[in-house]
């Protein structure tokens, strides 16, 4: 007899998509390997769903699977969202202030900008959250934080947004590549080289390209940067990224000056009527400063 699927079940599920296999799941869950296996597999039969394709021994989750799974994460961050309402209940004779910040910006940058605002305010609790620009702009709208870093283009009128680290894009490859021997990369320096791409003729960049006649050789598509970056310090290819992103990756990447400039930034977003505002201004001034000297340093050749 099928059952409404339990908790524990759940937990399971969620665990196995995020860790990618049952043993590193079961680890994470502190439970055996046989367990986790007997609790995925009554989640299928209580639910009636096929969540996982069993391909050589893994799982990989099927198209089914993955709209689950994006339905327990959505409330998952809701009980988060609880957990960190109570810590800011207890906090608030302190200060409090709670941040979004889009996953490219979501690693060093966002280290530095919250550590030097805290310098500033030892005494401020500070919450900081990665999720998509778009989800970020919600909980902004809806009081769940009071400033978010989001991609650039993203509008509402119940928001105040700044540019923040405009700067043309740069040309990233592993060090020791051949187009280090460059000081300026230009479309017809990529002709024919293996490329890293987001959407092969569905950006600006894209767009670019064919305009300039060059065609890189796209060997690998990914939709965010910092795993494009991955790829790129890999050695898999070059890529044409925000300078922003050299600085998270150190001596792992080289970067030179990109020409024609295509111009691209993030933007730093708060509430019209924001009840945090003089922490807020704060953490907005100390974004625009980190943001000064992250490309200060990733634009070097």
């Amino acid at each position: 007899m099928r059952r409404q699927p339990s908790l524990r079940q759940i937990e399971a599920f969620k665990a196995v998509i995020e860790h990618g296999t049952i043993s590193r799941a079961a680890a994470a869950l502190y439970v055996s390997q046989p367990a986790m296996s007997k609790m995925i597999a009554s989640l299928e039969w209580d639910a009636d769903l096929e969540l996982f394709d069993r391909v050589n021994g893994r799982l990989a989750p099927t198209e089914r699977g993955m709209r689950l799974y994006d339905e327990i994460d959505r409330i998952f961050a809701g009980v988060q969202q609880v957990a960190n309402a109570i810590d800011v209940i207890r906090r608030e004779d302190q200060g409090r202030i709670a941040i979004g910040v889009m996953p490219a910006l979501s690693g060093i940058f966002i280290e530095q900008v919250t550590t030097a605002f805290l310098k500033r305010h030892p005494q401020v609790f500070c919450f900081v959250e990665s999720r998509s620009s778009t989800r970020l702009m919600e909980w902004l709208v809806t009081r769940k934080l009071d400033v978010a870093l989001v991609e650039e283009g993203i509008d509402n009128p119940y928001v105040m947004s700044e540019p923040l680290m405009e700067h043309p894009l740069v040309c990233i490859m592993p060090p020791g590549h051949a187009l280090t021997a460059k000081t300026l990369v230009k479309p017809a320096d990529l002709d024919g080289l293996p490329y890293v791409s987001f959407r092969p003729g569905a950006t600006v960049i894209g767009q670019l390209l064919e305009e300039q006649r060059a065609r890189p050789n796209v060997v690998l598509v990914a939709s965010m940067a910092l795993t494009l970056c991955s790829f790129v310090a890999a050695g898999h290819g070059v890529s044409l990224v925000h300078p922003a992103m050299v600085k998270m990756f150190g001596e792992r990447l080289a970067a030179r000056p990109f020409e024609p400039a295509i111009p691209r930034g993030f933007q730093i977003c708060r509430r019209r009527d924001n009840r945090n505002a003089r922490l807020v201004a704060d953490f907005v001034e100390v974004a625009h400063e980190m943001g000064c000297r992250i490309l200060t340093d990733g634009t070097k050749v």
